[in-house]
């Protein structure tokens, strides 16, 4: 079950990134958890293509607090992520201990980014983000398999 107070931990842990050993090493943290812990989530997402992508994300953010999201489907081919109200930045300006923490890291939302670049593009996906600071759009797109050139 999910708690938007996690997201405090979450922005604490970017400010102590960025603060200790600057903004390439919060990125590259960010790209160690997409290659390197998250990728056995990885392998059981794409092996069920987009369908199944969008159905893990749909129940993710189900189950986040004051999360307005759709997922979709456009195509047989990608997934589209629309994060009409982000649940993170949401909690991190509204709840009632938001007084007491930090704003949302200025970064905050790359997150997003460079977790699914890494963690998607070994599979032959793309992912793309567009917006931040709460409302934003995601898209994950298979690429054509390669095509073996022909034999003569």
């Amino acid at each position: 079950m999910a708690h938007g107070d996690f997201y405090f931990t979450i922005n604490a842990t970017f400010y102590h990134f960025t603060e200790k050993w600057g903004e390439q090493a919060l990125i590259d943290y960010w790209r160690a958890m997409g290659s390197q812990y998250l990728k056995p989530l990885a392998e059981r997402l794409l092996a069920g293509g987009p369908a199944s992508i969008a159905a893990y994300w749909s129940e993710y953010f189900a189950g986040e607090p004051g999360s307005e999201v759709t997922v979709s489907q456009p195509d047989s081919d990608s997934v589209l992520i629309d994060v009409q109200v982000c649940p993170a930045i949401r909690w991190l300006k509204e709840s009632k201990d938001a007084a007491v923490h930090p704003p949302a890291h200025p970064m905050y939302c790359q997150h997003c980014l460079h977790i699914n670049q890494v963690m998607i593009e070994p599979y032959g996906y793309t992912f793309e983000l567009t917006g931040g600071g709460g409302s934003c759009q995601q898209r994950y797109t298979r690429q054509p398999a390669p095509s073996q050139g022909s034999v003569q």
